[in-house]
């Protein structure tokens, strides 16, 4: 969904594009400008994990928790900052013409709680300036693209990158619990079903865990140590098997069964059959009908 915020100096247009996961909000603005630019910043309800994306002008954009006082930590490459709810957030730079950022925004006992995660005080109410994280800074960005991605295997693919981050953030170096190694066979029989009945609509990994007991980063872990498959992958699979399925017991057309196995269009469809067989639809199809 995109809006449009009121405009301070130098700003000539910001567009946000918000897309949930594991019950954070994702969300992706992008900043044209003119020159000097400082603003507060959305979303000091909720807790704050951001970093810039992409940035052209002079200087670099820098967060500041008062607006008229420098952030005392010098910049750094790959940077990313954490605000706890509450607490306003400003963001300054000398010279805007053209920046994306992105921002999680959250509860953070909430996302705890989703994720499995036992969430330190301290962590969780202390904001962290132009720290370095070069694991999160990666999660980040793989969000970001997932963003605008209309396929429903995204659900799966978004929920496990946000409770990833949300461990590297809270955990710290703390050692993770330990969980499974594998998923028993009753819980994989459970995951397989679940998956198979609701193709190919959007499934949350939060259920998939809850369907085994387990938090959501040692159910991603035994699922794939069950199948080899992380579980947005797998379903993507089965919806492409399903989509063989139908090439060959019908003469559907490619929009067609692209629209029963959840793809947007025939040409997304095509792109990602293309990508797990090596072959287009028609040409598999046209192999096996020769």
């Amino acid at each position: 969904m995109a809006n449009q915020l009121a405009l301070p100096e130098n700003l000539v247009d910001v567009s946000t594009v918000t897309r949930s996961w594991n019950g954070v909000d994702v969300v992706l603005t992008e900043f044209s400008g003119t020159g000097r630019v400082l603003l507060p910043l959305a979303h000091d309800d909720q807790s704050r994990l951001g970093m810039i994306l992409d940035e052209v002008g002079e200087g670099r954009a820098e967060p500041r928790l008062r607006g008229n006082v420098p952030c005392p930590i010098d910049y750094k490459p790959r940077q990313m900052h954490f605000t706890p709810a509450g607490m306003p957030l400003w963001g300054y730079s000398d010279d805007v013409r053209y920046a994306r950022d992105i921002n999680l925004c959250f509860d953070v006992g909430a996302l705890g709680e989703r994720c499995g995660i036992d969430v330190p005080r301290d962590r969780a109410g202390t904001p962290r300036l132009r720290f370095i994280d070069d694991g999160t800074h990666a999660l980040m960005g793989l969000l970001a693209d997932a963003v605008n991605d209309p396929d429903p295997s995204a659900q799966l693919y978004g929920d496990a990158l946000v409770s990833a981050i949300a461990i590297r953030l809270f955990r710290g170096d703390r050692p993770a619990a330990k969980g499974p190694a594998k998923l028993s066979p009753v819980q994989l029989n459970d995951a397989l079903g679940f998956l198979e009945t609701n193709l190919p609509a959007r499934v949350d990994l939060a259920t998939l865990a809850g369907l085994a007991g387990l938090s959501q980063s040692h159910y991603h872990r035994a699922f794939k140590a069950s199948t080899g498959l992380a579980p947005y992958q797998w379903q993507l699979v089965a919806r492409i098997e399903r989509a063989k399925a139908l090439l060959l017991d019908t003469r559907s057309s490619l929009d067609d069964v692209a629209a029963a196995t959840g793809f947007a269009d025939a040409v997304h469809f095509g792109r990602t059959f293309r990508k797990l067989t090596g072959g287009t639809p028609s040409a598999w199809r046209r192999d096996r009908f020769s």
